[in-house]
């Protein structure tokens, strides 16, 4: 797939996304525009379903939605209010440190590049880079298990993990679709390009699609 064929892809998608349920870090994103929220229910969201997400994080912003009510409050609390996410001991633990770290390094602010995001412990590109293009508007291109898979799929990228991927695209992606690539390949993933059993036969992109490794 080359870059005109991809820009056909991606104003597809533009038209067909209004129509899908966003991914939950998204939807809080455009309810709350604060970039700790973000980064916080990206910290929840990894291994774990968005409806889940969802209400872990509105359980867990109810009690502490600023880095110094967040840092107060005892891992074990945190763990009752973010069950059942994935890995949610090790999230309890890690959230407070991460608040910690931005109220001491940061003066409470969340940093807004990527090179400051990735210093924070537990924060990966993935999460970085969501952050940044989200919570702050700023180029990045967030790659997750969703985008690594499609891209690959599409035959635009040959890579072998989303590193990869995120700079194969930083490399080829026209600039204007970084922000908003995430978005749209995420819900693709979660309606209609499953990782197994695809619906190409409902896809919108069938006949764009070089449907690599189906």
């Amino acid at each position: 797939m080359d870059n005109s064929t991809i820009e056909k892809v991606l104003n597809i998608l533009k038209k067909k996304y209004k129509e899908w349920k966003a991914p939950i870090v998204t939807e809080i994103a455009s309810e709350t525009k604060d970039p700790f929220r973000i980064l916080v229910s990206t910290v929840l969201s990894a291994r774990t379903k968005d409806a889940v997400t969802r209400e872990a994080s509105r359980r867990l912003f109810i009690k502490a939605s600023t880095p110094r009510a967040l840092a107060k409050l005892p891992p074990g609390e945190i763990e009752e209010l973010i069950y059942p996410v994935g890995f949610f001991r090790t999230k309890a633990k890690r959230l407070p440190s991460l608040a910690r770290i931005i109220i001491d390094k940061y003066q409470g602010m969340v940093p807004d590049t990527l090179e400051e995001l990735l210093r924070i412990p537990g924060v990966g590109r993935k999460t970085a880079n969501l952050v940044v293009t989200i919570g702050f508007g700023k180029p990045g291109i967030c790659v997750d298990t969703h985008v690594h898979r499609i891209s690959n799929r599409f035959g635009y990228v040959r890579t072998n993990n989303p590193t990869e991927t995120e700079f194969a695209l930083r490399e080829k992606l026209p600039s204007r679709w970084w922000i908003t690539y995430n978005d749209f390949l995420v819900t693709l993933g979660q309606n209609i390009c499953f990782p197994r059993n695809p619906n190409c036969g409902g896809c919108p992109l069938n006949k764009l699609c070089e449907k690599v490794n189906i």
